[in-house]
């Protein structure tokens, strides 16, 4: 999908941080602007589970594909049982060798904006002490939300170093892979 969109709008990317790509499972935590960092960060962080809205597995073809994946899938209906699931999922497909890929802003923000962080990410890495990697991009300048049209141009995906989780709770976390993310973007 990515070579496609090289070939016929002109989206390219450039990748920063590769010498921080895990190495074991890890919370991977990224900012969300598009469909395009969701392709290209299952891709990158193999293999990944997402943690995904529950409706997205019904549509035709392409949820019967994310359901292949191992997603998380959510109940945004029911927020106090999705954080419990996304917890005990997450640290299960950690401990089975599955990174967990988290957007942590929960929806997709236009370029620049940065939204405030849920802790469901850091819930899983500090329950079971895996490590959080932080990826930041501007893949919304290209592949804008809720728009058909793509716009050439070189998306940049930077990936931070890892945050440790110990002796550290989910607040602290978070807050820590939100500034990493907020500096890259320039915010």
């Amino acid at each position: 999908m990515v070579w496609w969109l090289t070939v016929t709008c002109g989206v390219q990317y450039e990748l920063k941080g590769l010498e921080h790509l895990p190495k074991q499972p890890s919370v991977i935590l990224a900012n969300h602007q598009s469909a395009w960092e969701t392709l290209v960060l299952q891709y990158l962080f193999q293999p990944a589970s997402t943690v995904l809205k529950k409706e997205l597995l019904n549509i035709p073809f392409f949820g019967w594909c994310l359901r292949a994946m191992e997603p998380i899938a959510i109940d945004r209906k029911n927020p106090r049982e999705a954080l419990r699931a996304v917890k005990k999922d997450g640290v299960d497909r950690l401990a089975s060798g599955n990174h967990v890929l988290i957007f942590p802003e929960g929806t997709r923000k236009v370029p620049g904006k940065l939204g405030t962080f849920a802790r469901s990410g850091a819930d899983i890495a500090c329950a079971g002490e895996y490590d959080v990697i932080p990826v930041a991009h501007n893949a919304g300048i290209c592949w804008p939300a809720h728009q058909w049209i793509k716009r050439p141009g070189k998306v940049t995906l930077t990936v931070g170093p890892a945050i440790t989780t110990a002796n550290k709770n989910s607040k602290a976390v978070t807050e820590e892979a939100r500034a990493w993310i907020a500096a890259q973007l320039g915010e």
